[in-house]
């Protein structure tokens, strides 16, 4: 497997977050890096809208942040095509211009054009068990309103590789809770987050690991 050169030995990992809401993901994982639960550091915090929650809040636990507008059109929504493309490339820019080496989604509700810059360098949190209830619209509450209807027993959180598609990507790390009887979705929410809020930190830092561990061995295989 190769490991990509912007991971170093000598350096420590820079994390890029991508948020959309309250940020309670983004400062836990800023909290873990400075605790050093996670080895690398919050180079940098991305949303697309001032008034959100966690752009104050981020900025406010001095961690650095990045408002990038996304064009609307007609009725408020995105501009296709070219619009997209011109946010994807915005994004880009701004994460290499950071020097980010591993993008990290925190409740990031935009699909993130992976491509070939971030492919193996971007994680996500879901707030349940992959593949069941997962893909396109199935965020925050909407998850946990699934889980109860569909009469499930266990719920949880997954940690994934991005892959470009919602929810999808291979699993890093999957950690799993009961789901009580008298359950609403506001306490089951609360349960999978308490998971959330270990297993997103673990598998970031076992991720860091891996790709520090498999950068030390191909620097053993000597060059034909």
């Amino acid at each position: 497997m190769n490991v990509p050169e912007v991971f170093s030995m000598q350096t420590q990992p820079r994390l890029g977050i991508l948020v959309s809401g309250g940020g309670r993901t983004a400062l836990n994982l800023a909290d873990a890096c400075a605790r050093g639960a996670i080895d690398a550091r919050v180079a940098l915090v991305i949303a697309h809208r001032e008034e959100i929650a966690a752009v104050e809040r981020c900025r406010a636990a001095g961690l650095r942040v990045a408002v990038l507008p996304i064009a609307r059109g007609a009725g408020d929504a995105p501009i296709q095509h070219h619009g997209h493309d011109q946010i994807d490339d915005r994004i880009d820019h701004v994460l290499t211009s950071a020097g980010v080496d591993l993008v990290v989604l925190a409740g990031y509700l935009r699909r993130f054009r992976v491509g070939n810059l971030w492919a193996g360098r971007a994680l996500n949190i879901h707030p349940g068990l992959l593949p069941d209830f997962g893909g396109h619209g199935m965020y925050g509450d909407r998850v946990h309103r699934a889980v109860l209807a569909s009469g499930a027993r266990e719920s949880g959180c997954t940690v994934h590789e991005v892959d470009g598609e919602y929810d999808r990507g291979p699993i890093v790390l999957e950690r799993r809770c009961p789901v009580e009887a008298s359950d609403t979705a506001e306490t089951l929410a609360a349960r999978v987050f308490a998971l959330e809020k270990e297993a997103y930190p673990a598998a970031v830092a076992a991720y860091l690991s891996q790709r520090k561990h498999l950068l030390r061995e191909e620097a053993r295989v000597p060059i034909a």
